[in-house]
Formats: C-alpha cells, sequence, structure tokens
C-alpha cells in the first residue's frame, strides 16, 4: 500500500530532489507545496507525473499563511489520505548585520523557516495520530547549530527548529511519531545563487571534501531519516562535508 510525504519548499532544490527520490521508492503518493512565483512548483509537478506509476498533488501557497496550511492538510488528507511523512524544507535565506537588520526582514525569515513548521506540525499531528504513527523531518542548516557570522537572523530561526524538533521528538515518541532534522552546509542549491564564482570556489576550499554538496545527497539523507530509522527520534544529523568539524 502506498503511503504519503508532503514536502514543504518541494518546487525546486533540495525540496524538488526529495520529492524525485520519494517517487524512485515507487511506494510514495507526494504532495508539493510552494508559493510557485515563478511556474516552478507545476514543473516539478510535471517531472514528477512523468515517472512511472506516480501520483501527484502539487498545492501553490504561502506556507507561512495559517489559513493556506488549514487548506494544504484538507486537500492533502481528501486526496491521499493522512500525511504519513512531512518534510519541512522550505525556507528562505538571509544575511548582514544585525543592527542593520529590518524587522520586516526578521519576520520574512522567521516566518518562513520556522513559523510554518510550527504550522505543518500542528495540522499534521491530529492526521498521524490516526494510525499511531508517522515521521517529521525538519530542513536545518549548520548555521542552526554553530551560529554563522553576518547570518544572525538565518541561524536564529534555524536554531528554534532544532530546538522544536527535539521538543516535539519528546513529546510525540509516546504516539509513535518521529521527530529529526538534517542540518545541511552548503549545498549547490538557488539559494547560494547570489555567491559568486570565485566566492563558491572560496567556499569550497574551506570544506575538508573539497566541495559543495548537491541536492541529491541531500534528498537522500532526509529519505533516510523519514523512511529507515525507526528508532530514531530527536536527531539532527549533519551533512556538510566536513565544514563545521
Amino acid at each position: 500500500m502506498k503511503q504519503t510525504v508532503l514536502i514543504t519548499g518541494g518546487s525546486r532544490g533540495i525540496g524538488r530532489a526529495c520529492a524525485l527520490r520519494f517517487a524512485a521508492a515507487g511506494s510514495w503518493r507526494i504532495v508539493i507545496t510552494s508559493r510557485n512565483t515563478d511556474g516552478s512548483l507545476f514543473r516539478a509537478e510535471s517531472a514528477l507525473r512523468a515517472l512511472p506509476d506516480t501520483e501527484v498533488l502539487a498545492v501553490p501557497g504561502d506556507i507561512a499563511d495559517e489559513a493556506f496550511v488549514t487548506e494544504l492538510f484538507t486537500r492533502t488528507d481528501r486526496a491521499f489520505g493522512a500525511p504519513d511523512c512531512l518534510i519541512n524544507n522550505a525556507g528562505v535565506d538571509s544575511s548582514g548585520l544585525l543592527q542593520e537588520t529590518p524587522t520586516a526582514e526578521w519576520d520574512r525569515v522567521m516566518n518562513v523557516n520556522l513559523r510554518s513548521a510550527f504550522f505543518t506540525m500542528r495540522a499534521a499531528i491530529p492526521l498521524m495520530l490516526r494510525r499511531h504513527q508517522g515521521s517529521i523531518v525538519n530542513v536545518s542548516s549548520v548555521w542552526g547549530v554553530t551560529g554563522g557570522s553576518f547570518e544572525s537572523v538565518y541561524s536564529a530561526s534555524k536554531g528554534g527548529l532544532i530546538a522544536l524538533t527535539r521538543a516535539m521528538a519528546k513529546e510525540l515518541a509516546p504516539s509513535g511519531i518521529r521527530v529529526n532534522a538534517a542540518a545541511f552546509g552548503a549545498i549547490d542549491t538557488q539559494m547560494n545563487d547570489r555567491l559568486s564564482a570565485e566566492e563558491k570556489e572560496a567556499l569550497a576550499e574551506e570544506i575538508p571534501l573539497g566541495r559543495m554538496g548537491t541536492a541529491e545527497e541531500a534528498a537522500e539523507l532526509l529519505y533516510g531519516l523519514a523512511v529507515r530509522h525507526p528508532y530514531m527520534t530527536g536527531q539532527v544529523v549533519t551533512l556538510d562535508g566536513g565544514w563545521t568539524v
């Protein structure tokens, strides 16, 4: 019997690669969501539908909007039933000095990176409780663990997500629901397109493995955390090529 995975930020980068990884397993119905301001969500949907025996639901909207999240989970439940896995991948970056950060920028980053996970987890839990099982994986960052200079707001949002992961793992374990997080280092996705070729080269030189990670490598970790380790919960697994060792 097929299971259902819901992936936020599923239109590109790690989210899209994660959806393709679940599709490749052949036993998943896939729900992807993003704001879809550039049509990338429906391009991802088309790519997934081109795969054999893949059922897909693409729902455009703002994951930081409470009403949209309620609609998203209602549509998911009606189409495919309760989600067995939730991948909280939606995220935005921010850099700069804290003293120069506008309040609106703080709100934007916190809303997408942390508030949205609160909304999605709160919506998913009652549905997962029906079956007394489920898996939630939150996408954090190494900066959520160590803090990043000139990335204080982003670091705070990802650190908050790690704390939420650990707290909810304890809260939900008796109900058979696992909660884990991935802390990614430099992954070569659109989020890093703001870096010049020279900056990317300099960054790669700081990483012991000598390169940035790929979206597919990140997706493989997310799939493993979601599916393969039934005794693992409350863990934050780092994938960074040795960058922060």
